[in-house]
Formats: structure tokens, sequence, C-alpha cells
């Protein structure tokens, strides 16, 4: 049987937009952009279960809830891709490569700058963990398949006890640096924030001009059926 650890005091330490779990589970499942049955994710056996729309102070909050937790040692990533933050592209490049002068390496996500993590953090989550990448996928049976297939692993909690690390989330230097690698990064990110929510409204309208226009089919079917059952009667008397 696996060896298990009590999580920092009052995990998850930092609060969001995640339901919890069994802490005691080995996988925590990131939605990436998607917005998933969280409750039921954890009910199938996840540790926690969250959104993470950003590539910087998101990863940080998914980071920092993951390495006070040593009994997670995967981090299941699922659901669709966030349109030019690229938080899932980011998280997944993070713990493959680190960071250089608190830019995460290897991703085109528009601010990647990770403040509030040290070295000794990030270097914590690469070694507590393993991704598993199944983005893309919003199906609730295959996602609940892979969290039992992960913990039946039967993996041992991290040798190491929790790390606990404080996430500031206004103000931070990663912002400055960010404005300061390159100015334009700020602003870009307003328009992207704007063309997804003019996307995600696009979607809706979308999905109910189809709607309207189903339902004008149908009744034009009716219709004809109506009419030809009428015709049938008729011609019959």
């Amino acid at each position: 049987m696996a060896e298990k650890k009590d999580p920092a005091s009052g995990w998850p330490i930092v609060q969001g937009d995640f339901h919890t779990g069994d802490p005691k589970s080995s996988v925590a499942v990131v939605t990436m952009g998607s917005h998933l049955d969280e409750a039921g994710i954890c009910a199938a056996g996840a540790a926690i279960c969250g959104s993470c729309k950003t590539e910087n102070l998101g990863l940080e909050k998914v980071i920092a809830n993951v390495i006070s937790n040593p009994n997670i040692r995967y981090v299941l990533t699922v659901g669709t891709e966030v349109k030019g933050h690229l938080s899932g592209e980011s998280l997944i490049a993070l713990h493959a490569n680190g960071v250089d002068g608190g830019r995460i390496v290897g991703t085109k996500g528009a601010i990647p700058f990770i403040e509030n993590l040290s070295a000794e953090n990030i270097t914590r989550f690469q070694d507590q963990v393993e991704i598993v990448n199944i983005m893309e996928s919003e199906d609730i049976s295959a996602i609940s398949a892979k969290i039992a297939e992960l913990n039946g692993k039967d993996t041992d909690a991290f040798a190491e006890g929790p790390m606990v690390v404080e996430i500031k989330e206004e103000g931070g230097a990663g912002e400055a640096l960010a404005a300061t690698a390159n100015p334009q990064f700020l602003e870009i990110e307003a328009k992207l924030d704007a063309i997804e929510t003019k996307l995600e409204f696009a979607d809706a309208e979308i999905a109910q001009r189809v709607g309207r226009k189903v339902g004008r089919d149908i009744g034009i079917l009716y219709g004809i059926v109506a009419g030809l059952m009428v015709y049938v009667i008729i011609t019959a008397l």
C-alpha cells in the first residue's frame, strides 16, 4: 500500500476557482480554459480540480497548491487551451524547461513571467509530479478513467514534506518585468482578453442561430406532414 502524507495545514493553501476531493489522491486535474464538472472530477478520484486561464499567476497558484501536498504525483491537463495565454503550453513548458530570468522557457504565451515562485519551488514541482497531458479532451468519462489509471499506480507521496509558498496577487514585479521586457505585452494581453470575449459571444450567437434554424425547419416539416395527412384523408373520401 502506498505511503501517504499530510498536506500543508489548511490545504489548499491558495484560494481560486477549483474544487477539492481526497487530499491523499495522487492526481491534480487542471481543466485549462474549459468549464467542466469539477466536483464530478474530484468525486472520480482527483485531489483537486480547477481551471487555469493565465500563464503567470494562474500557473503559480496551481503549482503552490501542488507542492504543498506531497501526495500529488501527477498533474493531469485536460480541456481546451486558452487563446493567447496558452496556459496549458506554459505549464508543460515550465515543468520541462523551467524559467530563465523569470520567463518560462519554451512557450509562446503572451506574458509567461513567474514572480512568486523561487527556483527551489520550480525544481520541487518538476521533481514531485509528472505531467499527463490529454488536453482538448472534455470527455468526463475519459478523464475519470485516466484518474483511476493514475491512482491505480498506488504511488507513494513525495519523499519531502509540504512546501509552502506565498502567492501575491497584485502589483507584482512580474508585471513590471513583463512591461520592461516588452511594453506591448500588457496591451497585447488586454486585446487577447477582448478577442476571447468576442469569440465566446460569437459562439453563443451561432448556437442560438442554429437553434432557431432547426426550430424553423422542424416547424416546416411538421407543416408538410400535416398537409400530406390532410390530402390523404381528403382523397380517401
